[in-house]
């Protein structure tokens, strides 16, 4: 069983900020996926990077 990169408290009150839709891991637990639009976010070092696809590097 792969553990959760992000402590269930934070989990919980994450959003996706484009259309504040709820979040869940992706397949490998690597990002976030809004359930409502299917943004990904991916998490870089245990840390979910919020930041909407055009304002990434």
């Amino acid at each position: 069983m792969t553990q959760d990169p992000l402590p269930l408290e934070l989990y919980e009150i994450l959003a996706c900020p484009m259309c504040k839709g709820d979040v869940s891991y992706n397949k490998d637990k690597t990002a976030l996926l809004c359930k409502k639009c299917k943004i990904d976010y991916p998490i870089k070092e245990g840390i979910p990077i919020m930041l909407p696809p055009d304002m990434r590097e």
